[in-house]
């Protein structure tokens, strides 16, 4: 039932408490000040009205003169007498549907006056017309509004009212700019999670999100620090391990060859240019894509790119895509992950299928995934032998590899990759009756 985001939370937290202390306020005033005040004033006028009533029925007809100005001297009562008429009963609408002003003149003047009359709160705005009906007319009297009605009832409700406005809109305006604050940490936290150079956040509102601002780039300075560290140590660290595999090379190579030896340099260079692929896989694997920028691209290209590559060694590989799917993404790690999965497949099985759609972003969640509304789904199926389901999550392990000839990199690499983009992979069994990959990243 409650809203869920900070701002809306915020200024409940602010306005339901004053707006309590309002209610409580206008239901005493409601309740006991105005109810009190409107009984006495309607008691005033409901008083005079029927003093006004006797005296018209005691004097004589020639002495009424004389009661109507004394009851507009001094009562600021205004009296008319109709000969020989009726009163014509008519419902009419409250016209102060919230005030009790009508219901207590009306019990006041019942109590007071015991003859039939009507009260006409509408027919002048300044005034209210009693009608007393007496035995031989009606008795008109028109008393002033402002002796049953007090204007500070006014003044409350707008001070109530107009309170309440410029509270809220002073608790809206405050909180929205913490809260753009927080929403700004939170863009920037995911972006740099989704692989992108953001830079050092502007701390602004609170101290407290300040705060967090300032850890934020203290945080993303040390995680560049050490992963250009990291490059710089596994750089070195290539260099060193290639220099002997090289000598090794060469040394093989000179090495005198007859019939009884041919056979073990052949093993041995094949286990030279084994140690060197594995050598390339880790590395690339352990330097990751921290290098390579997010950019705007089109997904679709990437996968019939790699498709054509796959092709040309020899495998059947269909697309079934749209025409364009543009995204930011690293394009260059795209393709190297998409390349694992389609070489996978193309090293086990004879048939290859590509799909690439898009799927609302439910189920499968990622980084900021109540942000988006899509994900961006490539699936990789194949007809080969696949994987057994409780063994799906182990061949993510880096160097479990399936094939003699594989390094047990690839799906590693490839959800390293997918995971910098936010995104997710997953293993399934394919309708073609081997393997299916299944990578989701959000657009």
């Amino acid at each position: 039932m409650l809203p869920r985001g900070l701002l809306a939370r915020s200024v409940l937290i602010i306005l339901v408490p004053m707006l309590i202390l309002q209610a409580v306020a206008l239901q005493l005033f409601y309740g006991a000040h105005l109810d009190v005040i409107s009984r006495r004033l309607a008691g005033g006028v409901a008083g005079d009205v029927a003093m006004l009533v006797e005296l018209v029925r005691r004097e004589d007809p020639e002495n009424r003169a004389w009661i109507f100005r004394e009851a507009a001297w001094r009562l600021d009562l205004a009296l008319a007498y109709e000969e020989a008429a009726r009163i014509q009963f008519v419902a009419r609408p409250a016209s102060l549907p919230l005030l009790p002003l009508e219901e207590d003149l009306n019990n006041a003047l019942r109590e007071r006056v015991r003859l039939p009359f009507d009260t006409d709160w509408q027919s002048d705005p300044r005034s209210i017309i009693i009608r007393v009906q007496l035995p031989d007319g009606v008795l008109h009297v028109e008393a002033p509004r402002k002796r049953l009605f007090t204007s500070t009832l006014y003044l409350f409700v707008i001070w109530l009212v107009g309170s309440a406005l410029i509270l809220s809109g002073v608790a809206i305006l405050f909180m929205k700019n913490q809260v753009r604050a927080i929403r700004r940490l939170a863009g920037a936290a995911e972006a740099f999670g989704l692989g992108r150079d953001v830079g050092p956040m502007k701390p602004e509102g609170a101290s407290e999100v300040r705060q967090a601002a300032a850890a934020f780039n203290r945080m993303q300075e040390r995680i560049r620090r050490f992963v250009g560290q990291r490059t710089e140590m596994l750089a070195g660290i290539s260099h060193d391990l290639r220099t002997p595999l090289t000598r090794m090379r060469l040394a093989l190579a000179m090495l005198p060859r007859d019939a009884e030896t041919e056979e073990d340099l052949a093993a041995l260079n094949q286990d030279v240019e084994e140690m060197e692929r594995m050598t390339a896989a880790y590395l690339t694997f352990a330097r990751g894509e921290g290098v390579e920028q997010s950019r705007p691209a089109d997904l679709v290209e990437l996968v019939k790119d790699v498709a054509a590559n796959a092709r040309r060694t020899g495998a059947q590989v269909a697309v079934t895509a749209p025409e364009a799917l543009a995204m930011p993404l690293r394009a260059d790690a795209v393709r190297r992950c998409l390349g694992n999965l389609v070489d996978n497949a193309r090293r086990h099985a004879q048939r290859i299928a590509v799909e690439v759609r898009t799927v609302p972003r439910t189920g499968l969640g990622g980084p900021g995934g109540e942000q988006k509304s899509l994900w961006a789904e490539v699936t990789v199926d194949d007809n080969g032998p696949g994987i057994p389901a409780t063994e799906r999550e182990e061949a993510f392990r880096p160097f479990h590899s399936g094939s003699p000839d594989g390094t047990g990199l690839g799906l590693a690499i490839a959800r390293d990759i997918v995971r910098a983009h936010g995104g997710e992979i997953m293993l399934e069994e394919s309708p073609l009756g081997g393997l299916r990959a299944r990578v989701r990243l959000p657009v």
